[in-house]
């Protein structure tokens, strides 16, 4: 390796400590230590911490790139349900590292290669489908930090997020038709609606991949900030949205939202449906 390839990579290295410093810095102070460590007790695959009038839910995969299993559908699901109900003004979801998440842990199946791959599939799926109504019905403010690639359901549950800040390192892809699935996560209603017929066709049927400029200029990011600065910034950005009533915030985004709801949940049940079908 040459001398300034060494240099780059140690740069490199030291810019990625710097960042998980500062997201961890952020979430865990003197006062909140001790939160931090019960969640990391209570949770495996995230770790979820209440500062500043904010519950911040870290997926914390970073060996498999934040990948979500059967345990971290079911930890997110649960962290979503006591963040609606916590005396948070808004919530967070970010991924821990370089990756948001890149999406389904495919190799979950080999792991239980001893069941039935058809139940457990189905068994999945269910447990996907509860993950997605906990987003649909999530009755406060919820903020999508895409500190990297978001894959897949990493990408498709931000249809589904009320704000989207995303670093100009991160990418979106959904490479389901590959893989032989299907679109999940209300992506089939709400990437349409979001940037328009085509490009939802582009993105979810061929595997088109986004910057996250080209994200943003179709409307599934809300901005896009540098990524020696993204956390800097969306932090001092999201400290100013918590100071703000609590009950005025969740009002009127169960208002703007109330509209789709019923529609939501119906695609959810439609995708799973088809989804379900497939395994069969």
């Amino acid at each position: 390796m040459q001398p300034n390839n060494k240099l780059n990579t140690c740069i490199q290295i030291l810019d990625k400590a710097q960042k998980d410093v500062y997201l961890l810095q952020n979430l865990v102070s003197s006062e909140t230590i001790n939160n931090a460590r019960n969640s990391q007790s209570k949770y495996k695959n995230i770790q979820v911490v209440y500062k500043d009038n904010i519950t911040t839910i870290v997926i914390k995969r970073p060996e498999k790139k934040n990948a979500l299993s059967m345990e971290s559908y079911k930890e997110i699901s649960d962290a979503l349900e006591e963040a609606g109900n916590d005396d948070s003004v808004i919530a967070v979801l970010t991924g821990y590292g370089d990756y948001f998440s890149s999406g389904n842990d495919l190799n979950y199946a080999l792991r239980r290669s001893n069941e039935n791959p058809k139940d457990m599939i189905i068994e999945l799926l269910n447990v996907a489908r509860d993950f997605v109504c906990k987003f649909i019905d999530f009755p406060k403010p919820l903020v999508a930090m895409v500190n990297g690639p978001a894959i897949g359901i990493g990408a498709t549950i931000l249809g589904l997020c009320d704000l989207v800040y995303a670093s100009d390192q991160a990418t979106f892809n959904t490479p389901f038709s590959k893989l032989g699935q299907h679109p999940e996560a209300c992506s089939s209603y709400t990437f349409p609606r979001i940037m328009g017929l085509t490009k939802a066709i582009e993105v979810l049927l061929f595997k088109k991949t986004l910057t996250a400029l080209e994200a943003c200029n179709l409307g599934l990011v809300t901005e896009v900030f540098p990524d020696s600065t993204f956390q800097q910034e969306v932090w001092a950005r999201l400290k100013s949205y918590a100071t703000f009533p609590k009950n005025c915030l969740a009002l009127s985004k169960q208002l703007v939202r109330s509209v789709d709801k019923e529609k939501l949940h119906d695609v959810c049940k439609k995708e799973m449906e088809l989804l379900i079908k497939r395994a069969n």
